[in-house]
């Protein structure tokens, strides 16, 4: 009976951290399978094409963004920008009103060396396939010194960009002007503090009405509130490395995470407030923990949870087995 019993226990194990409950339940979870893109640094949902995922390669790839078919994890269409200089790092991509598409050119792994950065914004194509679109490159500045970020966000109802700066202290939230002007210099100014994370990306929900940053290992929702943020929960994310990107889905219902690397992974989550049906995955981390939180999504602890009340349910009838 031993091995029966091993094999089993081994199978429950392999079940359950090899398959989430989301994955059972048709999740949006999916593999960027295309070569080219090795280093994923931002993820944004289209609302004009349902399931694709806009995202790009981060530092100096080339003036590239890349449609991802999130059914099959294959790219559709790469677009070339045209209009704009060499990109000297990339790190951002949101998509506004008007499915407009802007690029955060904004790294700057110098430590604020460049006495400025870029932004991109061009129309997202109404059909997807490999060509050149010609771009508006805005040239940005903040109001209080150079810096490096990697986090865009545009409001889906005002059009208005902003960005969150990358700090190992915490950053803040900079809003660039009501409206990018392509002849001049946007200056960005701090209009909210975002505490305790290092944020590698950001995400405003289709509605506007609630923010989420997230760092390598954690994130943390905020009410939108004009602009004036107001925290409301920090939350787990998946591990899937080093954690780049997050983006709400199309309808709002879920967080999509993503991250650097070859044939990298995107996970979904319920988002906070969202419609979404209730897994686990999107629950809070508890506060006080550290901004990684654990590193675990709730499918994964949920998975642990029930092998080892499986396996203590046999281990108990093997028990009634010999008293017998």
């Amino acid at each position: 009976m031993r091995r029966p019993f091993a094999l089993l226990a081994a199978a429950l194990l392999v079940g359950a951290l090899a398959v989430p409950a989301s994955a059972a339940d048709g999740d949006e979870d999916f593999t960027i399978r295309d070569p080219r893109i090795t280093e994923s640094s931002g993820l944004a949902a289209s609302r004009q094409h349902p399931g694709i995922y806009w995202t790009h390669n981060d530092s100096d790839d080339g003036p590239y963004i890349y449609a991802v078919d999130s059914s099959t994890g294959q790219t559709v269409a790469r677009l070339t920008l045209t209009g704009v200089g060499t990109p000297r790092d990339v790190e951002a991509i949101s998509v506004g009103p008007g499915n407009r598409i802007h690029v955060g050119d904004i790294g700057d792994n110098l430590g604020g060396g460049w006495p400025h950065v870029w932004i991109y914004e061009l129309p997202e194509p109404k059909t997807l396939r490999d060509q050149t679109i010609r771009a508006t490159q805005y040239v940005v500045k903040y109001s209080d010194g150079a810096r490096d970020a990697e986090s865009l966000v545009v409001h889906p109802k005002t059009g208005r960009v902003y960005v969150v700066d990358k700090n190992e202290q915490g950053g803040h939230l900079y809003e660039g002007p009501a409206e990018l002007s392509a002849s001049g210099t946007n200056v960005f100014r701090p209009v909210a503090a975002v505490p305790d994370l290092e944020a590698t990306d950001a995400t405003l929900s289709p509605d506007g009405e609630r923010l989420v940053v997230r760092s390598y290992f954690g994130a943390i929702a905020y009410d939108w509130n004009g602009g004036k943020i107001k925290r409301k929960e920090r939350l787990g994310v998946p591990f899937l490395g080093q954690g780049e990107s997050v983006t709400y889905t199309a309808d709002g219902k879920r967080l999509m995470y993503g991250a650097e690397g070859a044939d990298s992974s995107v996970e979904g989550q319920d988002a906070p407030g969202g419609s979404g049906s209730s897994s686990g995955s999107g629950s809070p981390a508890p506060e006080g923990k550290g901004d990684s939180g654990d590193g675990l999504s709730g499918n994964l602890k949920t998975g642990a949870i029930a092998v080892a009340v499986a396996c203590a349910a046999l281990l108990g009838l093997r028990g009634l087995r010999r008293r017998r």
